[in-house]
């Protein structure tokens, strides 16, 4: 081997062992968060718009679904990848409840109780891993009373979060507390518009319309991401210095 090589082999291992490893945010959730597939926009889950916000040294790997719950995220086999795959300094972001709640859907519902129980489970894997969990109420619902006021769509399991946060000393982004705040802001008719509702004929998606109070639009997506993306500057500040900023 000449010594040209040798130089050149040095250099490139010198330079590999002291690059800076990329930092993987995980997203562990339901529809919420997902990636949408192109059939179902302009639904959009806000881990989708979340994912440009970083620079290079960061990766958002999305591996939220639709319909998923604590109790079926894991039976189904979409835990273990997130749990094998785990570096030392990652973050995952779990945001489970709307399913949990579903009574009639025995492969997802969980007790309040059960629920908790799960969230230890995916906090103590985190950090078996060396990853950051981060812990999120489940989004708001868009759901107003006749006095015009949002009402709490699933307050046990978003309650349920908020304990499991403190007694298990993990970082807590209230988007349930948050997401209410924005719908109510914007009122009982304009929140519509973070909303997949669509009037009949209008995407080809959905021929017969939509008025769906879940699932967001593109545009309550990105307001979403960006409720997440306070939290992360208040609540992680290492991930906070990789925000991109606009020039």
């Amino acid at each position: 081997m000449s010594i040209y090589v040798k130089v050149f082999l040095s250099a490139f291992l010198l330079l590999g062992f002291n690059s800076p490893r990329k930092v993987k945010v995980w997203l562990v959730g339901d529809s919420t968060m997902a990636n949408k597939e192109v059939g179902e926009y302009p639904e959009t889950g806000w881990g989708m718009p979340f994912s440009h916000f970083f620079d290079s040294m960061v990766v958002v790997d999305n591996r939220a679904k639709n319909g998923k719950s604590t109790k079926s995220f894991r039976a189904e086999g979409l835990w273990q990848p997130v749990i094998d795959g785990i570096q030392p300094g990652d973050y995952v972001f779990i945001q489970f409840g709307h399913n949990d709640e579903y009574k009639e859907k025995a492969e997802r519902f969980t007790t309040p109780d059960e629920f908790k129980v799960n969230l230890r489970k995916y906090v103590a894997e985190t950090r078996s891993g060396g990853g950051i969990p981060v812990l999120l109420t489940p989004v708001a619902r868009r759901i107003f009373g006749p006095d015009g006021k949002i009402q709490e769509a699933h307050p046990l399991y978003a309650d349920a979060v908020r304990e499991v946060a403190v007694k298990e000393k993990v970082a807590l982004i209230d988007l349930d507390d948050k997401t209410s705040a924005l719908i109510q802001e914007w009122g009982p008719e304009h929140s519509k518009a973070l909303f997949n509702h669509l009037e009949p004929g209008e995407h080809p998606n959905y021929p017969d319309g939509r008025k769906d109070d879940t699932h967001f639009n593109e545009l309550g997506a990105r307001k979403v991401a960006e409720l997440v993306l306070a939290g992360v500057r208040q609540l992680a500040p290492g991930l906070a210095d990789h925000i991109r900023v606009r020039k």
